[in-house]
């Protein structure tokens, strides 16, 4: 049986999970440089380690309102095309391992900007982990607010 590993993390109280292979690495940060007319998603700029990344907020991606970056933020750091983009989520989750015979896609009745970002879900203890699609994820030009 087929299994994949998902880095979980939550974002207004909704638990996401996106493939571990996509991942950098997880960290806390807390000072972004605004980029003037970007795309409202763009939650701002950071330096790590000399290299500058875009934080892209999740909140904004799925239709919520944005929240203020003041203090320490959650990033997920994920490996893209091109070069690694940071997702700004509320909380991180854990590493899991999930069977691809339990992997379902959308349920219907999800919509609105949400939808076009997950690509499955899982059921997990209880709760749904929605797989996050992360091309589109961190695709800004989407963004609706």
């Amino acid at each position: 049986m087929a299994s994949r590993q998902f880095a979980t993390f939550e974002v207004d109280g909704q638990l996401f999970g996106v493939e571990v292979h996509t991942v950098q690495e997880v960290l806390s940060f807390n000072e972004y440089t605004p980029v003037p007319l970007a795309p409202s998603a763009v939650g701002g700029l950071f330096n790590l380690r000399g290299q500058v990344i875009a934080a892209v907020d999740l909140r904004v991606q799925l239709g919520l309102a944005r929240k203020a970056l003041q203090g320490p933020v959650m990033n997920v750091i994920l490996r893209g095309d091109g070069e690694p983009v940071s997702l700004l989520v509320d909380k991180i989750g854990e590493v899991v391992d999930l069977d691809d015979e339990t992997f379902e896609p959308p349920p219907d009745t999800l919509s609105g900007p949400t939808r076009e970002l997950v690509v499955g879900t899982f059921k997990l203890d209880g709760r749904l982990m929605l797989a996050l699609d992360v091309n589109q994820a961190v695709d800004t030009a989407r963004a609706t607010i």
